[in-house]
C-alpha cells in the first residue's frame, strides 16, 4: 500500500499512482463521468471517475459532499483548455483507480458556500468551520499569535503561563465568573493575567503569556466575549509609558510583516489589504484625539473621559487618511477611568500613563506604567474601596522590591477581527462564549 502524500505535492507526481485522503468538497456529474474535488489540510484537486472502472463509479454514484475518502488515482495534466492559471493544481487532475470510504456524512444543512445568517453559522460550527473562509481566519490567527511569540522572544521576553483560576479580581471591579472551590472557598475564572505578570518581572524583567480571560459583562456586542484570549507583556527598568508601547509597536510591525508574506492570498479573499504600519505608529492623547475629532467630523464629544467606539473609528479614520497608519496609539487618559495599578506621575495629574492602540477602528490593546511603590499601591487600592488584605498575595512582590515597570494586553481575537475587517469579533473566535452561548444558545 502506497503512502498518503497531500494534495499539494500532486503536482510533482505527473503520470504516478498516489494515494490521496481527504474530504468531498463539491460533487459534479458530466455525461457518464463523476467529477469531484477533494479537500484536505493543503488545498484541493479535481477528481475523475471514469465509466470502465465499475467499482469506482458505484462508490461516486452515491457519494456527497463531507464524505471522507482515501482515494488512489494517477496524476494526470489537464487539457491546456482546463488549466486554471493561479490555481493550487490548477494544471492537474486525479484519475480515480480506487475509493475507500472512511466515513459518510448525512445531507448537509445547507451548502457550506451559502450565505447564512450569524447565528446558523455558530449554531452549526462543526461543519461550518470547515468553510475556507473560516479555515483561512483561523490559520491567520495562528500566524499572528506565532508571529507575536517570537518578536516578543527576539526583544528578550520570557514565557510563562498565567494561571486561569484565581483567588481575586485583578482588575479590582470587573464582573468576573465564580467557582466553587476546595474546602468552600470561592474562586473566580481569571479576568487578566495582570498580577502574575507583573510579579514575574521580579525572575525575568521582561515576561510575556498568552492567556485565557473570562469576563462575565452582560454586553451583546460585535466587540465583547465572555472567554477571550490575551497577548500579555510586562518589563521593568522603565522610564515611561513610552518604553512598553515601543515594544509593543515592535511587536504589531513584527507580526503584521509575516501576516502579510504568507497571507496575500486571504487578504485578497476577504478584499482587504495588508494593513499599514508606518515607521512610528501616530500617537495623540485624548484630549488631542477628541479635539481633532470634533472638529474634522464636525461632532461634539460626549464624554471627554474615554474614547466612545465612534471615536474610536473615526480616529482611524483619520489616521489612515492622512498619516498612512492602521494604527493609533491613544495616552493620557483620566487616572480614575484606568485600573487601580496604572501610575500617575504627580506632575501629571490627573492624567494616568496608560494608553490604548486601536486598529482598524477599534481598541485592540490596552497598557500603562504601574504603580512600583508599596505605599503608593496600598494607597489607591484603598482609594478605590478595596481590601488591601484582599491583594497581599499580589502586594508581596513590591514588598520585596520592584522596579518601575509596565506592560500592555492585546486582544487575540479583535486583532484577528481587524486583520481581516471581520464585522463580529466573534467570527475571529473558533468556539465563542458569550451570554446568549456556550455553544448551542442559552436563551432564544
Amino acid at each position: 500500500m502506497k503512502d498518503r502524500i497531500y494534495i499539494k505535492d500532486l503536482k510533482g507526481n505527473v503520470g504516478k499512482e498516489v494515494v490521496i485522503a481527504g474530504w468531498v468538497d463539491v460533487r459534479r456529474d458530466q455525461g457518464k463521468m463523476v467529477f469531484f474535488d477533494m479537500r484536505d489540510v493543503t488545498g484541493k484537486v479535481q477528481a475523475i471517475a471514469v465509466p470502465n472502472r465499475k467499482e469506482v463509479m458505484e462508490i461516486a454514484g452515491k457519494m456527497r459532499p463531507e464524505w471522507v475518502l482515501k482515494i488512489t488515482g494517477i496524476v494526470n495534466k489537464r487539457p491546456e483548455k482546463n488549466i486554471k492559471a493561479g490555481v493550487v493544481n490548477g494544471n492537474v487532475e486525479l484519475e480515480v483507480t480506487n475509493i475507500e470510504v472512511l466515513s459518510q456524512a448525512t445531507e448537509l444543512p445547507f451548502a457550506l458556500d451559502a450565505e447564512l445568517n450569524f447565528d446558523t453559522y455558530l449554531d452549526y460550527l462543526p461543519l461550518t468551520l470547515r468553510t475556507e473562509r473560516a479555515r483561512d481566519i483561523f490559520t491567520m490567527q495562528a500566524t499572528i499569535l506565532d508571529a507575536y511569540r517570537k518578536s516578543l522572544q527576539t526583544q528578550n521576553f520570557s514565557e510563562f503561563e498565567a494561571p486561569a483560576i484565581v483567588g481575586g479580581d485583578a482588575e479590582g471591579g470587573a464582573a468576573a465568573f465564580k467557582v466553587d472551590y476546595y474546602y468552600d472557598q470561592t474562586a473566580y475564572l481569571a479576568t487578566s493575567p495582570q498580577f502574575y505578570k507583573q510579579i514575574m518581572v521580579g525572575p525575568f524583567e521582561r515576561a510575556f503569556t498568552v492567556a485565557k480571560i473570562f469576563r462575565a459583562e452582560k454586553s451583546a456586542t460585535t466587540r465583547h466575549l465572555s472567554e477571550a484570549t490575551c497577548l500579555d507583556f510586562e518589563m521593568g527598568f522603565i522610564e515611561n509609558e513610552l518604553e512598553p508601547m515601543k515594544v509593543l509597536e515592535n511587536a504589531i510591525r513584527d507580526t503584521v510583516k509575516i501576516v502579510g508574506e504568507l497571507h496575500g492570498d486571504m487578504f485578497a479573499r476577504f478584499n482587504t489589504t495588508v494593513p499599514e504600519v508606518p515607521t512610528e505608529i501616530p500617537i495623540f492623547t485624548l484630549a488631542e484625539a477628541q479635539a481633532l475629532i470634533a472638529k474634522e467630523f464636525k461632532r461634539t464629544i460626549e464624554d471627554s473621559n474615554d474614547m466612545s467606539p465612534e471615536d474610536e473609528r473615526q480616529i482611524c479614520e483619520y489616521a489612515k487618511k492622512n498619516l498612512k497608519s492602521d494604527f493609533v496609539f491613544i495616552t493620557r487618559f483620566p487616572t480614575k477611568k484606568r485600573a487601580f495599578y496604572t501610575y500617575e506621575e504627580p506632575s501629571e495629574t490627573p492624567y494616568s500613563r496608560g494608553f490604548d492602540l486601536l486598529f482598524r477602528g477599534l481598541e485592540i490593546n490596552s497598557g500603562a506604567q504601574r504603580i512600583h511603590n508599596y505605599e503608593d499601591l496600598v494607597r489607591r487600592i484603598i482609594e478605590r474601596g478595596m481590601n488591601p488584605e484582599k491583594f497581599s498575595y499580589y502586594l508581596q512582590t513590591f514588598k520585596y522590591g520592584m522596579p518601575p515597570h509596565g506592560g500592555s494586553s492585546t486582544g487575540l481575537e479583535r486583532f484577528t477581527a481587524r486583520m481581516l475587517e471581520l464585522p463580529n469579533v466573534k467570527e475571529a473566535t473558533a468556539f465563542p462564549r458569550d451570554m446568549n452561548r456556550i455553544d448551542i444558545r442559552l436563551s432564544e
